[in-house]
């Protein structure tokens, strides 16, 4: 019973957290209280090289010290940063918001996904990802919709109410239970980290799907914004276009479904150039119908995909130190992010075709790295 109460909270905590307000122009708000692009991204680059800091030594704390004191900690952090964001009008507070979320999100990679594992039976993983997955979706498509409204206040009006939900993520932590740690074995991070690097197919897998997963950050959080200006889109409407490419991402519920007819390694292949046609599409198209359906198409593709991906992570893992390698997995994602960042930032100031191009590239790169970990066998699952 204390098992389903996890499964349950964690779905209302990332619920509320999906309740980001602000997120139809969080690259709009940014430049309105001072920032460029290449600011933008070169704080996200600090940003993830501070998770790649933090990643493992939070897991290690994650697998000796519990899960829930983890999540507590880091979703109180979490909540802290939205105040920050909302004070913020200069790089160097928005460079604090960011520490203070690069914190948070640390403590939450895979400690998060190491208390539902252990929470569930493990054939049921694959589908609690999606539904994980689809109930942050969820509350951010709702956000979305209600954004329409609150931007008739003032851009200032959506970042205060973002605290709220974030706060309330926090209180319901403290009502998680704990699965066991054992206390007698406890993990060693060296071997932890030594263990990782052994499966060189996995470290290929976790790298393929962060280099996809930047560039589906980049376009639907910072670059979708600039190419709906530029296709003519009036900034009212953004809310309302954020919500219809979140609801697409509810399909990650399904991806089971998707998994079980063609197989992990095609699934997530075919995703892959779904991506990288849409990216193609974006660099020569200033219509506005065509560059909303290619943004839907590129995030529908990774939603599908980060299910998939999890199940594939957690069932290589057969120790005990599970949050603890799968913060290392989640480091390993971080460092590819801390570099790309500044590169499509760069490219974005040169000009969104630029960023489109160099975001093609990096589609191809995860391509070839994901082919090269199936040539490997993975696992059984893949």
């Amino acid at each position: 019973m204390n098992k389903n109460r996890n499964v349950y909270l964690m779905y209302l905590i990332v619920f509320l957290q999906g309740f980001v307000f602000y997120g139809p122009i969080a690259a709009i708000y940014r430049q309105a209280r001072g920032l460029s692009m290449y600011n933008i991204f070169i704080i996200e680059s600090i940003s993830w090289t501070l998770m790649i800091l933090l990643e493992i030594p939070w897991g290690w704390f994650a697998d000796r010290f519990g899960y829930k004191k983890t999540i507590v900690i880091s979703n109180f952090i979490f909540y802290l940063s939205k105040i920050v964001f909302y004070k913020a009008y200069s790089f160097g507070m928005f460079l604090s918001e960011r520490i203070l979320l690069s914190v948070a999100l640390a403590g939450l990679s895979g400690c998060d996904m190491a208390l539902l594992y252990s929470s569930i039976d493990g054939k049921e993983s694959e589908k609690v990802f999606g539904r994980y997955s689809a109930f942050s979706t969820g509350g951010f498509l709702i956000a979305s919709l209600l954004y329409t409204f609150i931007i008739g206040v003032s851009m200032d009006a959506a970042s205060f109410l973002t605290i709220i939900p974030y706060g309330m993520a926090a209180i319901l932590c403290l009502f998680l239970k704990d699965t066991p740690v054992n206390k007698e074995s406890r993990p060693k991070l060296r071997s932890s980290i030594l263990l990782v690097l052994k499966n060189k197919s996995i470290i290929l897998l976790v790298l393929s799907v962060a280099l996809a997963r930047e560039v589906v950050q980049a376009i639907t959080v910072f670059l979708n914004q600039v190419q709906y200006t530029r296709s003519g889109i009036d900034i009212k409407y953004f809310g309302i276009l954020i919500a219809v490419v979140q609801l697409v991402r509810l399909c990650s519920a399904k991806s089971y479904q998707l998994s079980n007819r063609f197989g992990k390694y095609k699934s997530i292949l075919s995703l892959y150039l779904m991506i990288t046609t849409g990216c193609i599409l974006l660099v020569f198209t200033k219509h506005p119908i065509l560059s909303i359906c290619c943004v839907m198409l590129i995030s529908a593709s990774m939603s599908l995909i980060e299910p998939m991906a999890m199940d594939i992570q957690n069932k290589a893992i057969h120790t005990k130190d599970r949050a603890t390698i799968l913060s290392i997995y989640s480091m390993l994602g971080s460092l590819s992010a801390a570099v790309l960042n500044p590169v499509i930032g760069g490219a974005a100031d040169i000009s969104i075709e630029t960023a489109f191009k160099a975001c093609i590239v990096i589609c191809i790169l995860a391509c070839c790295l994901l082919v090269f970990s199936h040539k490997r066998h993975i696992c059984k699952s893949f």
